[in-house]
């Protein structure tokens, strides 16, 4: 198989990750990819034509293995690794999509379209809780399927066309289990990683929107006592104007009204 397309997909990722994100691409890639590739897809290669049983009825081998191992753990572990880089797709997405606006606008409508706001940090944290959930749906199906995460050394089969209880024996079981101890670490780093992003760039914005809020109201009341100190300051002037202007008698009424009033 090959993986050319999960590793151009990581890249892509790692340029408009923060600095967690850029770790859990790291463990992905170095920790799940590259041994999943170098040493995991080798142990369980022939896995089905070295199970082997105390017997040679024909089709009880065949019978017991699909039993025991619905799916390969090499085939889940696959799938795991497709499914969960799957969501940072979106990202991808969502970048390609506003540099594409950018473009037919002929003009600059974001600071950069890969910054990590508005619209582009609502879809990173949808990515990361999609990731988070897909990595625990894996765990448990890991564990309900193969009943735990131990690969046990011998499987007893009693089903038809087995003629009766039969014992089978499963191929380097300690080497498998811990290459199985392996990816469940790792997924439960990457689920760590996850949240922690999560919980980063949420407290972060959360800083953020109410320094802008507290900023905000600051500058409204410091609008207020200005304006209400020029109205302070205006009425004292406005009274003065109102007294010197107060109208003076004719002189005709000032003559008269001196005349009338009684001698000293």
């Amino acid at each position: 198989m090959s993986w050319g397309f999960l590793r151009d997909l990581l890249s892509g990722v790692n340029k408009y990750s923060t600095g967690i994100g850029r770790i859990w691409v790291a463990v992905v890639f170095i920790f799940r990819l590259l041994v999943y590739i170098v040493a995991a897809e080798n142990i369980w290669k022939y896995e089905h034509d070295e199970f082997e049983c105390n017997i040679k009825q024909p089709g009880c081998e065949n019978v017991c293995f699909d039993h025991f191992f619905p799916v390969s753990h090499i085939s889940l572990w696959a799938l795991q690794l497709i499914m969960v880089s799957t969501p940072s797709l979106l990202v991808v997405f969502h970048v390609a999509y506003r540099e594409k606006r950018e473009k037919n606008h002929n003009q600059k409508l974001y600071k950069s379209p890969g910054e990590i706001d508005g619209g582009l940090l609502c879809t990173y944290l949808i990515s990361l809780i999609l990731k988070m959930g897909l990595e625990i749906v894996f765990l448990v199906l890991f564990y309900k399927l193969y009943n735990g995460f131990k690969v046990p050394r011998l499987v007893k089969c009693d089903i038809r066309p087995c003629p009766n209880t039969v014992d089978c024996f499963i191929s380097k079981p300690t080497e498998k289990m811990i290459f199985l101890y392996f990816l469940v670490a790792t997924s439960c780093l990457c689920i760590v990683l996850n949240l922690s992003e999560l919980s980063y760039l949420i407290f972060k914005y959360s800083i953020k929107c109410c320094l802008k809020r507290y900023i905000k109201k600051r500058q409204g009341s410091k609008s207020d006592c200005h304006k209400s100190g020029i109205i302070g300051h205006n009425r004292p002037a406005a009274a003065g104007r109102f007294h010197n202007s107060s109208p003076s008698l004719p002189l005709h009424i000032q003559d008269k009204h001196e005349k009338s009033s009684p001698l000293t």
